[in-house]
C-alpha cells in the first residue's frame, strides 16, 4: 500500500475528517484545536498520513506523534485521537476565500480527489467547518 506524508493537521467528527494545509505558522493546529474544542478528535498534527482505500482517503499520524497536538505558547499536548479517518474535505489556510460561498478546487492524492477550500472568512471557521463534517455541503 502507498503512503504520502503531508506537512498537514487532521480532525475527524463522526467518521468524517478535514486535512487542513498550510506552511509553518499558518494556523493549522490552532484550527485543529479550535474544532477539537467543539467535539472533534484528533486525528494527526503537524505530519499526516495519507493513504487510498475503496475510492477514498484515509489520514492517519506520522510515527510517533499520535496523540500529540502542538499548541503554541503551551508546549506538545496530549489528546485523544483516533487512528484513520476518512477525508471528507481539505482547507488551505494559505489559499484566503475572495468570494463569499467559493466554488472548491479539487485536492488530488493517491488517485483520488476531495473538495479543497480556501480559508474560510471570519476569525471563527471552526463551526462552519464542523458543520460541513456533520451534513456536508448543500446540493442547491
Amino acid at each position: 500500500m502507498s503512503t504520502e506524508t503531508l506537512h498537514a493537521s487532521c480532525v475527524a467528527y463522526q467518521a468524517r475528517a478535514v486535512l487542513i494545509l498550510g506552511k509553518s505558522g499558518a494556523g493549522k493546529s490552532q484550527l485543529a484545536l479550535e474544532l477539537m474544542a467543539y467535539g472533534a478528535t484528533l486525528v494527526a498534527d503537524d505530519r499526516t498520513v495519507l493513504s487510498a482505500h475503496d475510492g477514498a482517503i484515509y489520514a492517519t499520524a506520522a510515527p510517533n506523534i499520535d496523540g500529540l497536538i502542538e499548541a503554541r505558547g503551551l508546549g506538545v499536548l496530549c489528546a485523544d485521537f483516533v487512528q484513520s479517518a476518512r477525508i471528507a474535505l481539505a482547507v488551505d489556510l494559505d489559499w484566503p476565500a475572495t468570494d463569499r460561498s467559493p466554488k472548491p478546487d479539487d485536492f488530488a492524492v493517491q488517485g483520488c480527489v476531495i473538495p479543497l477550500f480556501p480559508r474560510p472568512y471570519g476569525e471563527t471557521v471552526a463551526p462552519a467547518i464542523l458543520q460541513y463534517l456533520r451534513a456536508g455541503p448543500s446540493s442547491r
